[in-house]
C-alpha cells in the first residue's frame, strides 16, 4: 500500500507543478518593442482578456484536472482489482471505485454540457 501512496504523491506533486506554476511568461504580439519586448511582456500570469474568457480558462483547467483525478482514480481502482487474488472483499471495493468514478466523470460532464448549454441560449 505504501507503494500506492508513493506513487500518488509523484502524480499529485507533478499535476500540481504544471497547472498552479505561479511563475510564467508569454510574449505579446510584438515582441520587439522598446526595452527588448518588456512593454508587451505578460508577466505572471494575469492577462488583459475579458472576464468571461478568464473564467472559461479556469473551468478548462479545472476540467482537465478532473480529468486527470478520473485517470488516476481508474488506474487505481484497476490496480486494486488485478492484486485482489480472489479476495472478493477488495475485488467489491475495486468495482464500487470505478463505478463512482464513472459516474463522477458523467455527473461532471454533464453540468458542463448543460451550463454550455444554457449559456448559448442565454447569448442568443
Amino acid at each position: 500500500m505504501k507503494i500506492f501512496k508513493n506513487i500518488f504523491f509523484i502524480l499529485f506533486y507533478f499535476i500540481i507543478s504544471i497547472f498552479f506554476n505561479p511563475i510564467t511568461v508569454q510574449a505579446g504580439d510584438n515582441p520587439v518593442d522598446s526595452l527588448f519586448g518588456l512593454t508587451t511582456t505578460n508577466v505572471g500570469g494575469i492577462s488583459k482578456d475579458s472576464l468571461p474568457t478568464m473564467i472559461g480558462r479556469i473551468v478548462g483547467a479545472l476540467l482537465s484536472f478532473v480529468g486527470v483525478i478520473f485517470l488516476i482514480l481508474m488506474i487505481y481502482g484497476g490496480i486494486m482489482w488485478m492484486t485482489a487474488r480472489g479476495n472478493e472483499q477488495q475485488v467489491e471495493k475495486a468495482r464500487s471505485l470505478i463505478i463512482a468514478a464513472i459516474i463522477g466523470i458523467i455527473i461532471t460532464l454533464a453540468a458542463y454540457a448543460i451550463t454550455i448549454f444554457v449559456g448559448n441560449i442565454l447569448t442568443a
